[in-house]
């Protein structure tokens, strides 16, 4: 993913833009999530994973085996449907008005 800074001085030729680079980029995990494109937002520990890898790792991996355990229950025509819905919705594209 191109950094903000990268996306204004592309389209606007000036990084000043970067901020309206960063709204039009949808950077924010919840931003990425109302596009539909993560399964789910994972907590981080107090003061981030890098100060708590454990803690880290035991959301990380409760979160996978939930998914996992999720997408095997599913038979595998209706996660083949699932997962195309899923990859045609992401493509959605910022406008300018």
């Amino acid at each position: 993913m191109i950094p903000p800074e990268g996306a204004a001085a592309i389209m606007w030729r000036d990084t000043a833009h970067k901020e309206r680079a960063a709204a039009a980029l949808r950077v924010t995990a919840q931003e990425v999530a109302s596009l539909g494109c993560v399964d789910e937002i994972i907590p981080e520990p107090a003061g981030g994973i890098h100060t708590d890898h454990e803690t880290g790792m035991a959301l990380l991996g409760g979160a996978l085996r939930k998914h996992l355990d999720e997408l095997k229950a599913m038979p595998v025509e209706a996660l083949l449907a699932a997962r195309q819905r899923k990859f045609r919705n992401i493509a959605q594209f910022y406008t300018e008005n």
